[in-house]
């Protein structure tokens, strides 16, 4: 398929990879920025223009990763008028499209993706289509793309987009809170690695949920108290401690 990507930032670039890869062509590349669409645009002999341009070159579909407020603003983009798009958000309704096209759907891919994501990863793509052609059309895509394609509501997205954002985003900001500590009391946050690896293992084979360890979830209140006096230099620290000591406890709660 021929596919215009209307976007330059991490999700944009990152399906490009991927689209290129699963055999379609990038005619081309459409930003805000016009010097961005050129970067990107340049690595698939594309072409690039500005998101202002009334007109965009033909294609089969047009990919639409770009920021919610400028989604909400879809409607001004005039290049997208009567043709088939698909956005690539977690929490924006598809019928941001409704008034300028008859095909439109969500193309979100359940994933974290950035320009340096190298190699690919498994991506999930969460599926929406505004008619069942165009859904069937939207499948059909995606499954180019990936071997796990599953159709959703706009209600599972963005439910999906909410779990997404604490198993992904507030997970990852634990590893910069622990990285940041570890250099500030001058030990190696490499040496967690290990720890951190055999967690995801154990939450991939398991209910996370059945296996959560830790103080918190022994009651060792004992351990708990020790290492807040030691975040006693640190307020927000053992404060965000504590919380999440008291929501372990709360959530596993014995009866």
């Amino acid at each position: 398929m021929k596919v215009v990507i209307v976007g330059s930032g991490n999700v944009a670039t990152a399906l490009s990879g991927l689209i290129q890869k699963s055999g379609h062509e990038i005619v081309q590349v459409v930003s805000r920025n016009r010097d961005h669409a050129i970067v990107l645009a340049s690595a698939y002999n594309a072409d690039a223009i500005s998101l202002s341009e009334k007109e965009f070159a033909p294609a089969d579909i047009y990919l639409v990763a770009l920021s919610d407020a400028a989604l909400e603003a879809a409607e001004k983009i005039n290049g997208l008028k009567d043709k088939f798009a698909v956005h690539t958000a977690g929490s924006i309704s598809k019928d941001v499209f409704k008034n300028i096209t008859s095909a439109y759907g969500v193309l979100y891919p359940l994933q974290t993706l950035s320009k340096a994501t190298a190699p690919i990863p498994e991506i999930p793509f969460l599926v929406e289509g505004n008619t069942k052609e165009t859904l069937h059309q939207v499948v059909g895509f995606a499954r180019t793309l990936s071997e796990k394609v599953i159709p959703v509501s706009e209600t599972e997205r963005m439910h999906y987009h909410i779990a997404g954002v604490f198993a992904g985003n507030f997970t990852n900001h634990m590893y910069s809170i622990a990285e940041n500590f570890c250099e500030k009391e001058k030990i190696d946050f490499k040496n967690l690695l290990p720890l951190i690896k055999e967690i995801t293992v154990k939450a991939s084979n398991n209910s996370p949920h059945d296996v959560q360890t830790g103080p918190a979830m022994r009651e060792d209140i004992f351990t708990i108290n020790r290492h807040l006096q030691a975040l006693s230099p640190y307020p927000e620290l053992k404060y965000l401690y504590l919380k999440l000591s008291e929501s372990i406890l709360k959530f596993h709660e014995k009866h």
